[in-house]
């Protein structure tokens, strides 16, 4: 019985742990102080949220780089967090209000558009309603700005934030933003719903394996994973 116990403790205290965000270092490649926050009210968890695809060319967003992320140069353009529907979402940084429901930038059935002063912008995306705020409008980093939906309208099959970090203005580039959102990325990895690991080129199989080396997209630019050599070899076409 004392063994079991131990090991429920030791368990609970790892997941802990592997869940903690720490702030007090960035988890990125050349950026000392990630300029913005995560964009819920409450850390990670099981009852709260998890990080579900990340950006990047991962394997997921490969098989569909034709198709649903033709747009973003065969890459998944954003992060996934997934969340129950109608969990709040807060805005990642200080900002103003450019876009509502602007459907031209995708995520239906709700998204939202706010820039920041430091030049990005941050999308928000399959969200549960029309977010209550007017193009114009200045928000603060932490503050509700919508809510999380499902892109099939069920609340049943995949219900998640997309999230991408843009230019500000432009819009036609996209970044990483894991790079640019403090967190502990690299546990958060650890745990989620949706499949891990990005797609390989054979013929240059180190490049864009972890989740901070991820190119930067250019919408509608060249699709930059039409390997001739892919792994699995499945993946071929």
């Amino acid at each position: 019985m004392k063994k079991i116990t131990r090991f429920i403790v030791v368990l609970i205290f790892s997941i802990i742990i592997s869940f903690g965000i720490r702030t007090d270092r960035a988890y990125t490649q050349g950026i000392e102080e990630p300029p913005f926050r995560l964009p819920f009210p409450d850390p990670p968890g099981p009852d709260t949220w998890l990080l579900g695809q990340a950006y990047g060319n991962t394997a997921g967003a490969y098989r569909q780089r034709a198709s649903a992320y033709s747009a973003g140069q065969g890459l998944h353009f954003g992060v996934d967090l997934s969340a129950r529907c109608g969990y709040p979402i807060v805005a990642i940084g200080d900002g103003v209000v450019t876009k509502v429901d602007a459907m031209e930038h995708g995520s239906a059935p709700h998204n939202l558009m706010i820039d920041h002063p430091n030049g990005y912008a941050s999308f928000y995306g399959h969200l549960l309603e029309t977010p209550d705020l007017e193009a114009g409008q200045s928000v603060q980093a932490g503050q509700v700005v919508a809510k999380v939906g499902d892109p099939d309208e069920t609340c049943t099959s995949r219900p998640h934030l997309h999230l991408e970090i843009r230019n500000a203005g432009a819009y036609n580039r996209a970044y990483n933003p894991l790079t640019l959102i403090a967190a502990d990325w690299d546990s958060l990895s650890l745990v989620g719903p949706f499949g891990r690991g990005f797609a390989r080129d054979l013929n240059d199989p180190r490049r864009w394996q972890n989740l901070y080396d991820q190119p930067e997209t250019t919408f509608w630019g060249l699709r930059l994973n039409g390997y001739a050599a892919p792994w699995p070899l499945d993946w071929n076409r």
